[in-house]
């Protein structure tokens, strides 16, 4: 079984077990977190629930297994000619969740 939740405006693939990073949820470690926001649903006799945009009556719920922070982007703007450079850059901050179940 298999779900494909939406997280931060991204799509991630979670199975009843796996670590998953997402961008930051606002919860402390340890705690239980729900997401709702599910698209698309695997059962495990190959059955399978499209949403639209979501699928109705499913969660999958996890806990939060702490925070790390994403790799660093550089943003460099350069005009030629004109002796302007600029660099800017961030990193993210990313939730770590242990998925334990997918409900139906």
């Amino acid at each position: 079984m298999f779900a494909i939740i939406q997280s931060g405006g991204r799509q991630v693939k979670v199975t009843p077990g796996s670590v998953v990073t997402v961008d930051r949820i606002d919860a402390k470690q340890g705690e239980e977190v729900s997401i709702d926001r599910v698209l698309f649903l695997e059962k495990d006799g190959g059955e399978v629930l499209a949403g639209s945009p979501f699928v109705a009556n499913v969660k999958v719920v996890g806990i939060i297994d702490g925070e790390t922070r994403g790799p660093k982007i550089r943003v460099f703007k350069k005009k030629r000619r004109k002796g302007m450079r600029r660099t800017k850059g961030h990193r993210s901050t990313l939730t770590r969740i242990r998925v334990k179940d997918i409900l139906i």
